[in-house]
């Protein structure tokens, strides 16, 4: 069982973000969506967290990890345990998933990564896990092009990005911050090249270490770091 604290407060522009980060070579980073036993979508931390208990595990952090359908099944790519149960989308619509380009999370072994959808596509990756959302925020240390340093678009938000130490950054700020504010907090604070949009105003986590458990509405796929009870 770790010790060490993995969360810490980071001011950037006016807006304090906590950032949590791990170390996949360290650390089981896992994403859920349904429990393996019911079939039914976990939609909660509490839930995920009742249903790891029963097969002797803990979480140690959690948050949510990718936008989804209202009955709460992914909107993009969904691989749990190497196991492709929903296939990438690579077409236009509504919404911040389709402000393109979006991009996909992903566990192999003991590596995490970010890429733009369609470089992950080419990339031929086999992940363990993987989970598909949008927009990306950096995409080889630059800004999404959409995002604007004035835009007057503001709202909770949390993502994702790994850094080239390879250890993983997950990021959520409860003010009300620009997509060009929480981009540049990756790139210029993280020494993160390539992170991740997870969502807005349903941003959420779960911090053991500081009793937080947020429980703004129910979510969809998630993104846990777990450990095997002592």
């Amino acid at each position: 069982m770790s010790t060490v604290a993995a969360c810490e407060d980071i001011e950037h522009a006016g807006a304090n973000y906590t950032v949590c980060t791990f170390d996949p070579h360290t650390d089981s980073i896992r994403i859920f969506d349904r429990d393996p036993i019911t079939g039914q979508f976990f939609g909660s931390f509490a839930n995920l967290s009742s249903s790891l208990w029963g097969r002797g595990l803990f979480t140690r952090f959690a948050m949510n990890g990718g936008m989804y359908h209202r009955n709460l099944s992914p909107v993009g790519l969904y691989v749990e345990y190497g196991r492709e149960l929903k296939r990438i989308s690579t077409g236009f619509g509504w919404g911040n998933f389709h402000l393109k380009p979006n991009g996909v999370f992903y566990l192999q072994g003991d590596k995490a990564g970010v890429l733009e959808t369609d470089a992950y596509v080419k990339s031929g990756i086999k992940p363990d896990f993987a989970t598909q959302s949008g927009p990306m925020l950096l995409i080889d240390g630059n800004v999404h092009p959409r995002f604007l340093p004035e835009s007057d678009s503001l709202n909770r938000r949390n993502g994702v990005g790994v850094s080239d130490d390879g250890k993983v950054h997950f990021v959520i700020v409860d003010a009300l911050v620009r997509f060009y504010d929480f981009a540049t907090l990756f790139r210029d604070r993280l020494n993160v090249k390539n992170a991740l949009y997870l969502d807005g105003s349903i941003s959420s986590v779960e911090i053991p270490e500081r009793n937080r458990r947020d429980d703004h509405s129910p979510l969809g796929p998630i993104i846990a770091v777990v450990e095997k009870m002592p």
